[in-house]
């Protein structure tokens, strides 16, 4: 599937809500879409492209903004979709992707949990990595480490 295909197919579905669809290499291509029509989108991949699989979610913290990536795959035509939409970085959130790909649970709350990405609609939003209640996201270019702390180092004798 090329490039210029997955986007006739799409624009009637999403109009101004697909900003492109570009080249990627190795891939059916890469999709640029705003965010609120991230849903219709997801259907639209699976249900009329054959995209079945979600193999991958992840964020991107571009300081001003912040990029989602959804990588979806096909076994129809074995290659791989580029999905991306930007988030305003004071207000990162979108529809979440488990009621079209169940896979997306996890990729989803790790990437709330690292990125402060919020998904919205998300059945079960909630810590993976870190404590509950952990208000920091490491993975934001604003998260300062703390300083290192001394060791104790502790021997036992034989």
């Amino acid at each position: 599937m090329e490039p210029n295909e997955v986007e006739a197919r799409l624009r009637p579905v999403l109009g101004d809500r697909l900003l492109s669809v570009d080249p990627f290499v190795g891939t059916a291509g890469k999709v640029r879409f705003r965010p609120e029509g991230a849903l219709d989108l997801f259907r639209a991949v699976r249900d009329q492209l054959g995209f079945l699989h979600l193999s991958m979610v992840a964020g991107v913290d571009w300081v001003d903004r912040r990029e989602v990536v959804y990588v979806a795959w096909s076994d129809t035509v074995r290659q791989y979709l580029m999905l991306s939409a930007d988030l305003p970085a004071d207000a990162a959130h979108i529809e979440s992707a488990v009621p079209v790909w169940p896979a997306a649970n996890w990729h989803e709350r790790e990437a709330f949990e690292l990125l402060a990405i919020q998904f919205d609609h998300h059945p079960d939003l909630r810590h993976l990595l870190t404590p509950e209640g952990y208000e920091f996201h490491p993975l934001l270019r604003s998260f300062k480490l703390h300083e290192p702390e001394e060791l104790e180092v502790k021997t036992r004798n034989v």
